[in-house]
C-alpha cells in the first residue's frame, strides 16, 4: 500500500455501559458499508457524506469485546453497532488501545452511562436521557399534567370566583400613596 492515498475517516462516536460499548459511524446516505469486527478491533469503510467520498477507519480496541453479539443497526443518517465486553466490569479509560486523541473520535453524551449511576435513574435502555418517567411524576405532582401525560393544569382545584371582600380582608393589602 505504499503509493495508496489515505482514506479520511467517518465521524465516530462512542459511549459505554458496565458491560457495551456503543459505537456511531455518522456517514449520511452509506450503502453497503463493509463493517468487520474483531475481538480486538473494528475496521470500516464506506461511502457516504454529502460528498460522497470513500471514508475509512480501523480502530483498535482498548481491550477485547466479543464479536458474536455484536449487534448492527443501519439508518439513514449513521451505523450504529453495540459490542459486548469480553470482561464486564471497569469502565474503559478509553475507546482505543492507543492513548492519542483523534479528531474523528468523540464521546456520544446522550448515550453516556457513568459507573456509579444507579440502575434506578437511567431509562429503559440503560443510558442517560430520554427517560423521563422521574419528570413525569414531578409534573404530576405540580400539577402540570393531568392522568393520560397532557400538559395542562388541573384547573378544577381552582375556586369559580374570587370574592372581593377575601381581598379586602388580606391582612399584607396596604394602601399604595398617590402618585405625584
Amino acid at each position: 500500500m505504499s503509493g495508496d492515498k489515505k482514506l479520511t475517516p467517518p465521524p465516530v462516536q462512542w459511549a459505554q455501559k458496565k458491560n457495551q460499548l456503543l459505537i456511531t459511524f455518522g456517514l449520511e446516505d452509506c450503502k453497503d458499508p463493509t463493517l468487520n469486527i474483531d475481538a480486538e478491533k473494528i475496521y470500516f469503510k464506506g461511502v457516504g457524506g454529502t460528498d460522497q467520498k470513500e471514508h475509512e477507519v480501523t480502530i483498535n480496541l482498548y481491550k477485547e469485546i466479543d464479536p458474536e453479539k455484536t449487534t448492527k443497526n443501519a439508518r439513514g443518517r449513521n451505523i450504529e453497532i453495540i459490542l459486548m465486553k469480553k470482561e464486564e466490569g471497569p469502565y474503559w479509560p478509553r475507546l482505543t488501545k492507543e492513548n492519542s486523541k483523534f479528531h474523528w473520535l468523540k464521546i456520544d453524551f446522550n448515550k453516556w452511562r457513568d459507573e456509579d449511576d444507579s440502575d434506578g435513574s437511567a431509562s429503559d435502555d440503560g443510558v442517560r436521557g430520554g427517560g423521563g418517567g422521574d419528570l413525569e411524576s414531578v409534573m404530576r405532582n405540580m400539577g402540570y399534567l393531568s392522568g393520560n401525560g397532557d400538559m395542562k393544569p388541573n384547573l378544577d382545584d381552582l375556586p369559580d370566583t374570587v370574592d372581593d371582600e377575601e381581598v379586602a380582608d388580606d391582612s399584607d393589602a396596604e394602601e399604595l400613596p398617590d402618585l405625584e
